[in-house]
């Protein structure tokens, strides 16, 4: 599919008139009819306007020239899984768990070989194929050659050895401390809690990225913790595989 007609599938997708996408980029109903025509592309600001406004990459705004991926983890990139700068535009270099609202979440390629790795494994490549790969490609991507000039001087770490610290002073019982926590993109972890009151609930956001663990229980058997944390909450909980039958233990505003 090329630039014109992803336009047009976008725009009509959303409802909007060629008058409404043209206010909401702060051009002409004209330029947008020639974007459609194809006889022209939007200029650079403009791509970054419109990949805000319809939350997908330049890339597939161009037609997808380019197999993406993330510059982090080497992940392949799809619009549902782009990262994000602080403004909220998609930031086509990275995914979701390697970059959140402008910030890196990884500092330590050994930590993020060990989360990619587990991930792997459960598509069915072996942990020594999956790490020896991460191990040959991760130093090839653009943010663990630039990790100097990226890096933010330990801040996030700082951050997470914070909520790990908060975290294991709640002294849960039956759960472990807490020693590492990962990226985690709210949709893959968001389960709906049931109350007392009868009524099921959802604490978190589907777009957001926070951080968290999954940690096996000390009483044994099939249910084990789970931990998600941001600047705003720490929320812990236990469910069986899968997520199934959730039960939250504790939702504290920090």
């Amino acid at each position: 599919m090329n630039a014109q007609n992803v336009i047009h599938k976008l725009r009509t997708n959303m409802g909007l008139s060629q008058d409404e996408l043209a206010e909401r980029v702060f051009v002409t109903r004209q330029a947008v009819s020639r974007w459609e025509n194809g006889e022209t592309v939007p200029n650079t600001e403009t791509l970054k306007l419109l990949s805000r406004l319809f939350h997908v990459s330049i890339n597939t705004l161009l037609g997808s020239p380019q197999k993406l991926i993330c510059q982090c983890c080497g992940m392949p990139l799809e619009d549902d899984i782009i990262g994000r700068d602080r403004d909220g535009t998609p930031n086509e270099h990275y995914c979701q768990w390697c970059y959140a609202d402008g910030t890196y979440t990884y500092s330590n390629m050994d930590d993020l070989i060990d989360v990619c790795v587990g991930h792997m494994v459960e598509k069915g490549i072996s942990e020594e194929q999956a790490r020896a790969y991460l191990k040959q490609t991760l130093p090839t991507l653009d943010y663990w050659k630039r990790y100097d000039q990226l890096s933010d001087d330990g801040q996030f770490e700082s951050f997470k050895k914070q909520l790990i610290d908060e975290i294991n002073a709640l002294h849960i019982e039956g759960m472990p401390r807490v020693e590492k926590l990962n990226a985690l993109v709210g949709r893959f972890v968001n389960l709906e809690y049931p109350l007392s009151s009868g009524a099921r609930v959802k604490f978190l956001n589907d777009q957001t990225t926070y951080l968290g663990n999954q940690l096996e229980s000390e009483f044994g058997g099939e249910r084990c913790f789970g931990v998600v944390a941001c600047m705003d909450f720490i929320l812990v909980c236990t469910y069986e595989k899968d997520g199934v039958n959730p039960e939250l233990v504790l939702y504290k505003k920090r």
